[in-house]
């Protein structure tokens, strides 16, 4: 278990080195105050996840190294019953000039390991990271992924109690992320407790029970996971239109400046029927109806399909399609996303749609609605499938 009670750290910035000397012989304040983290407390129970997202330099890192040890908090408590080990910057604690072998070595003793230990694992650590050859080779010959594959397999083969993960993981082929991902699942269902740190909110959403959303610092929010992504991507639209606005367009089933609104999303199956049962495969249009507030141009118009676990699926909006929405002050209009095959699997889904400008809802979030629409997918005649998308092979048989 992580428990941690009232944390907070701070840090003193200097504008250049000789400012921290002269404020040592002067005795005259030099520098500025930086709260890296402030008053922060929550539990991570064995057998959980908890998931850490906020935008860079709210936090993070800092709350990391503060449960790894590698910084001391100037107030509050951090407990963990047992060792913490984890993936922060990627090669911390390795020696370029040092082989993967002694790397492993070396990093298993910081690490806790006795050397008959280290005997013990080496071979299971070396056939993990999958590296070969290369294993004998000097660090320096590495690529970022080489090191990440070394430096997740001794992490995790240490037998920690708690185990804390930092973007590093992002770095790398997708099938070697894929096993990390399979090993910190078994790692969790053996009763570890674990702090997740991703930009990649799927993965939040897929290996955490619970969420904060961390701002300059502080813990803003806390719950279940697709909620805190939901405020993460609230707090992203404050950039662009006054808090006021945002709470208000919030509370009244979305959020932004509300100079358009999403009034509804509907869904038309391939007889331009309104329905929530789609067929696999089949033609569907999901139509987005708008109404000025004010007049708009050069407005975007983006859909994210989720499905029943929150994941995204499916996203996309008018400015990479290269149309150009203009919506006129008093007037309605509808927009259709239209699917000649609507090749999604069978199952559960949630449609979020959001009017803002530019690429992105950064730029100036107008009005985003999560959950404005749900609905099934179901499969009609054709072949049976499992998964999320459905294609469509061809399967040829040599000798046929």
């Amino acid at each position: 278990m992580i428990s941690v009670q009232n944390i907070s750290k701070t840090f003193k910035l200097y504008r250049k080195p000789s400012e921290r000397l002269k404020e040592i012989i002067f005795r005259q304040c030099r520098h500025k105050k930086f709260d890296a983290v402030k008053n922060l407390s929550f539990t991570v129970p064995g057998g959980q996840t908890l998931g850490l997202i906020g935008e860079n330099g709210a936090g993070k890192s800092t709350v990391l190294k503060l449960l790894t040890g590698i910084l001391i908090p100037d107030t509050g408590t951090v407990h963990i019953s047992g060792k913490i080990t984890g993936l922060l910057e990627l090669g911390t604690g390795f020696n370029h000039e040092f082989s993967g072998i002694d790397n492993i070595i070396h990093n298993a003793t910081y690490l806790g390991l006795s050397r008959s230990e280290i005997n013990r694992k080496l071979d299971e650590i070396i056939s993990f990271t999958e590296l070969g050859d290369f294993i004998h080779e000097p660090l320096k010959t590495y690529s970022s992924g080489m090191i990440m594959r070394l430096a997740f397999s001794v992490a995790i083969h240490a037998e920690p109690q708690a185990f804390v993960v930092d973007e590093a993981l992002s770095v790398g082929d997708a099938y070697f992320q894929q096993k990390c991902m399979q090993k910190i699942r078994e790692f969790k269902a053996g009763g570890g407790s674990i702090v997740f740190v991703s930009h990649d909110m799927n993965a939040v959403k897929v290996l955490c029970d619970k969420a904060i959303l961390l701002d300059r610092g502080t813990a803003i929010e806390y719950g279940e996971p697709e909620t805190i992504i939901n405020a993460y991507n609230c707090h992203i639209a404050r950039r662009s239109v006054s808090n006021d606005d945002v709470r208000a367009g919030r509370s009244l089933n979305g959020y932004g400046s509300r100079q358009v609104l999403i009034e509804s999303v509907t869904l038309k199956d391939e007889h331009q029927n309104e329905t929530k049962i789609l067929i696999s495969g089949k033609p569907a249009d999901i139509v987005i109806t708008l109404k000025g507030q004010a007049s708009m141009e050069d407005l975007t118009l983006g859909i994210v399909i989720r499905d029943r676990f929150g994941q995204d699926v499916y996203g996309t909006n008018s400015h990479y399609l290269k149309k150009k929405i203009d919506v006129q002050q008093g007037r309605t209009m509808d927009i259709v996303y239209s699917f000649d095959q609507f090749n999604l699997g069978p199952g559960k889904y949630s449609i979020t749609a959001a009017i803002h400008t530019g690429a992105s809802h950064v730029d100036q979030c107008v009005h985003w609605v999560d959950g404005c629409a749900v609905f099934e997918t179901v499969l009609g005649d054709e072949p049976f499938f499992a998964g999320l998308i459905r294609l469509t092979p061809k399967l040829h048989v040599n000798g046929d």
